[in-house]
């Protein structure tokens, strides 16, 4: 069993008396973490909302039938929240109740969750994601040394655990992933018209992978207007297949203002994206695949350790550019990605005249530890 960083992350949460949410894609242990949090000495309901009958339990029911169900137990676990109607306002009604009961909820996409449990439950819920492993997380279950032997691996195959533990069978669960599960929170939601292009733009996506994205030219490559594109994007987020960072700007006129990257949260299902699971010495993408790899892990890190920073890239109309611009605490730091730099890079003049008082680290395979 890999040690999840969540998991202390959540039980220090524990006893508050609101209701704990932990978000995250399909299939990367929310469940798992569940069994691990599960303390036989106390006792437990467990929900799986998959089950209708499961369901049924926590839907169109009164304040007084949610407190029969649940202060019998000291601990109840709502797997697969996202499925019971108006879930938000289901767990406005049990985090009024203020019980000494702990719940915790997952869900495997924020469709549901975060649209609707935002306004009805605000101040009630606690929020915690979980991802793909990370690497610090198999760098303290094994080794450091261990990791780097297998960074070639984690570049092309990705970090889901099941992807991680059963190596041998990687191509055929990131296939299985990609073709049954990746889509499917997203093609069940009511906004989406057209499920093929959502595929189509994914996989676009995938071989833009490092660039800075254009709606105006996937719109014209899918043929749909650039607004849809925008939204399935947004929708593709929400499922946590992707996310996006905007470009950082403040002084400079000639800096790109409204720029967006896109990256996947993991190396692994872009590739099944592209049937692409060639080693590195064959490839011609290694570079975006070193780049998403440490800013997904970035994302993680943050998560994980409590930051609130903020992500950037840089570019400006000199086609001069930084990889990752990090706001925390009125703090600037600004991160070259090399997977094997033949040179040093250094800071672009423009960007160091601008913000003198940046920190400016390159990582590398070599240095990539501190970082993540």
């Amino acid at each position: 069993m890999i040690k999840r960083i969540a998991e202390k992350n959540v039980l220090a949460d524990f006893n508050k008396k609101k209701v704990i949410v932990l978000l995250g894609p399909r299939q990367v242990g929310k469940t798992t973490l569940l069994d691990t949090m599960q303390d036989p000495d106390k006792r437990c309901l467990r929900l799986n909302c998959d089950d209708l009958d499961d369901t049924m339990l926590l839907e169109d029911k009164t304040t007084t039938e949610l407190k029969s169900l649940l202060s019998g137990y000291d601990m109840v676990f709502i797997d697969e929240a996202q499925r019971v109607h108006n879930v938000g306002l289901v767990l406005k009604k049990i985090g009024d109740l203020k019980l000494n009961t702990q719940v915790v909820v997952t869900g495997s996409s924020s469709l549901s969750l975060s649209d609707d449990i935002n306004e009805p439950a605000t101040g009630r819920l606690i929020e915690h994601y979980l991802y793909p492993l990370s690497l610090r997380e198999l760098a303290n279950d094994t080794s450091e040394r261990e990791q780097q032997r297998l960074l070639e691996q984690r570049l092309v195959f990705g970090l889901y655990p099941d992807v991680v533990t059963s190596p041998a069978d990687a191509k055929r669960t990131l296939m299985t992933l990609t073709n049954n599960y990746l889509y499917k929170d997203i093609l069940s939601y009511r906004g989406i018209k057209k499920p093929e292009l959502v595929q189509k733009l994914v996989r676009a996506l995938a071989l833009q992978l490092g660039n800075e994205v254009s709606y105006n030219e996937l719109s014209n490559t899918l043929g749909v207007d650039k607004e849809t594109v925008e939204s399935y994007i947004g929708l593709l987020e929400k499922c946590f297949v992707v996310f996006r960072l905007g470009s950082f700007s403040r002084n400079l006129r000639n800096e790109i203002k409204k720029g967006k990257k896109v990256y996947f949260y993991d190396n692994g299902v872009r590739n099944a994206v592209l049937s692409n699971f060639a080693p590195l010495e064959v490839r011609n993408d290694v570079g975006a695949l070193w780049e998403n790899l440490m800013v997904s892990e970035r994302v993680k890190r943050n998560a994980y350790c409590g930051s609130f920073a903020q992500l950037y890239f840089w570019r400006n109309h000199d086609q001069k550019e930084i990889d990752l611009v990090e706001l925390e605490d009125g703090m600037m730091h600004a991160f070259e990605f090399k997977w094997s730099p033949k040179k040093k890079p250094t800071m672009p003049m423009a960007f160091a005249e601008a913000y003198p008082d940046t920190d400016f680290s390159v990582v590398t395979p070599e240095s990539m530890w501190e970082f993540v």
